[in-house]
């Protein structure tokens, strides 16, 4: 490996690693500001409907909304779980359930 390449990397890793620790230190030194952590307990739920939403609506590209779009009907009836019981597991399982219960019957078997 040629030295330049090598010290750009160790220099791009510790502009990573001091930018990081003066975060924390400015954290640590003056705690963070009520309204900051208020929005920051949204960011889960943000990131996790990030990540779900296009998985239930998009197919091949281009919005996907209907009855034989098995993944949306299973994601509405795991919701509902969720919102009735807030157990994780059972949100799950009853979820994949729909999902293999929608996909067997709806290939005609």
């Amino acid at each position: 490996m040629r030295a330049e390449v090598l010290l750009m990397i160790v220099a791009m890793g510790a502009v990573t690693y001091l930018s990081r620790l003066g975060g924390f230190l400015l954290v640590r030194a003056f705690g963070v500001p009520r309204v900051v952590a208020r929005w920051l307990t949204y960011v889960p739920v943000g990131i996790l409907t990030a990540l779900v939403v296009p998985t239930l609506l998009v197919r091949e590209g281009r919005l996907h909304i209907g009855l034989d779009n098995h993944y949306l009907l299973a994601g509405i009836v795991a919701a509902v779980i969720a919102y009735r019981t807030r157990n994780v597991l059972l949100t799950v399982g009853v979820g994949l359930a729909a999902v293999f219960a929608l996909q067997f019957l709806g290939s005609g078997v």
